[in-house]
């Protein structure tokens, strides 16, 4: 089946499927610093897809809405047709990454409660942190829609955090993108270790931090799959 591509991003393309839906296809390259970054791992198409795909089941299973609806096969989605909102959105249970270059915050320190911060999807301007007042001035999220994103998004901490320590790992952080289904807000994107910074009690790094720090790819592409197969046992 020949397939009508919608938009194509650094790590993803879309492509129509039907009215409701489009397919969501997994590539295998890797990138970092708003893509200045860029390799291609083969199979991380696949491992990202599969480790999304056993995500949005887990919180579609605990009453949140995603978009996900299935696999068209190892590393394509069948998602939900939704009007996505150039926001990123990070949750932070642990002190890691840009807050620490931004703020007087340690690396390491715990956050109780945990800290959302709402970014700009604009790699040009290297994805600026917005407040209430600057989503409702360029008509992004109103104040109770930003809300309501918060309180999904302790929620789906609440879910991931103690599965992911069920398996003897720790979520420092994450991000998830919405998008609208009529009124409603649904997580959309994905959920991988592109998106979410997992360690050990140790302090073993799992996630993208690897690739950004200069890890050979290889050993990127090993993490991943210990994560998956992890995660999934």
């Amino acid at each position: 089946m020949e397939l009508n591509k919608i938009s194509e991003g650094k790590t993803k393309i879309v492509y129509e499927f039907d009215k409701d839906h489009v397919l969501l296809r997994f590539k295998d390259d890797i990138t970092a610093g708003d893509g200045q970054k860029k390799d291609v791992l083969e199979g991380k198409g696949v491992l990202n897809a599969q480790t999304s795909a056993f995500f949005f089941r887990l919180l579609e299973s605990k009453g949140i809405d995603t978009h996900y609806v299935g696999m068209m096969d190892e590393r394509t989605m069948i998602v939900k047709k939704l009007k996505m909102i150039p926001v990123e959105v990070v949750l932070r249970n642990i002190a890691t990454g840009s807050i620490v270059k931004r703020l007087p915050i340690n690396e390491g320190e715990i956050f109780e409660p945990p800290i959302v911060e709402f970014f700009l999807k604009d790699d040009q301007r290297h994805d600026p942190l917005l407040n209430y007042y600057h989503m409702e001035y360029l008509k992004l999220l109103n104040r109770k829609e930003a809300e309501q994103i918060e309180d999904i998004m302790i929620k789906v901490n609440q879910i991931l955090s103690s599965f992911i320590k069920s398996k003897g790992l720790i979520l420092y952080d994450f991000k998830l993108e919405f998008g609208r289904l009529g009124n409603k807000l649904v997580i959309g994107d994905e959920i991988s270790l592109d998106s979410m910074r997992i360690r050990d009690n140790s302090g073993r790094i799992y996630d993208k931090d690897l690739y950004r720090k200069g890890q050979d790819i290889s050993i990127v592409k090993a993490s991943y799959e210990e994560f998956l197969k992890r995660i999934i046992s």
